[in-house]
């Protein structure tokens, strides 16, 4: 394959990583974190942080596919993506209980210093979930990509480069995402029920997405039988 083939390939695989990072099931996981952030920083650290992880298990099903020649059956395709789909409604659950819970508000506020001690516990696991919530999506999304590598690429390395680009392309879209995500529940910040309500249809919108493709995956393509 020559440099310049490899080049445009290269950059395809840049441009349609900004694409896939504008995918529903992806905007619907990442909007219920992005939306309990309260600044536009924040916001794009969770998309960075989930292309990150999306990325991370592109390159390690490469590893698989690539190398170990271990092959991604149609049942294992569908059963990533029904694990996608679970993710997406307990994601969305998650959101709506914590809006319908005011037991945390008035505990925060009645007890400073435990809120402290919770705070830190919570900040730790709002670094990890956008990590393994990316890390989900990039093993149910790896197997057009790596089959299109396979077949588009003339070795290994080339075919890692392709993932890799691609894995940069998502991050760099989903940072985007996200901060544009953000921009409403940064708006809203103020006003408490306007506040509640974008974050209550974030909710709904990953758990009505995510009971489809449960659907889709376990009934329609009989994953379940």
């Amino acid at each position: 394959m020559t440099g310049v083939s490899l080049d445009s390939l290269l950059a395809l695989g840049f441009l349609l990583g900004l694409r896939h990072a504008t995918e529903a099931d992806h905007l619907a996981a990442i909007s219920t974190i992005v939306t309990e952030r309260r600044s536009l920083l924040s916001s794009s650290l969770v998309g960075a942080l989930w292309g990150l992880g999306h990325t991370l298990a592109l390159l390690i099903a490469g590893v698989g596919v690539l190398l170990l020649r271990y092959e991604l059956t149609d049942r294992m395709v569908h059963g990533f993506e029904l694990c996608v789909g679970i993710m997406l409604v307990l994601l969305g659950i998650n959101v709506l209980r914590t809006l319908a819970s005011h037991e945390g508000w008035h505990v925060r506020h009645a007890h400073p210093h435990a809120a402290v001690a919770q705070h830190s516990h919570a900040d730790v696991w709002l670094v990890w979930r956008p990590l393994f919530v990316g890390m989900v999506h990039g093993v149910a999304g790896s197997a057009p990509l790596l089959l299109l590598a396979l077949t588009a690429m003339s070795s290994p390395l080339a075919a890692f480069s392709y993932i890799a680009v691609f894995g940069v392309g998502s991050m760099t879209g989903m940072t985007i995402m996200s901060l544009l995500v953000g921009v409403p529940a940064r708006l809203t910040a103020q006003f408490a029920r306007t506040n509640v309500a974008v974050r209550g249809l974030s909710g709904l919108f990953s758990v009505g997405l995510g009971l489809f493709i449960v659907y889709e995956n376990a009934v329609l393509n009989r994953l379940i039988a």
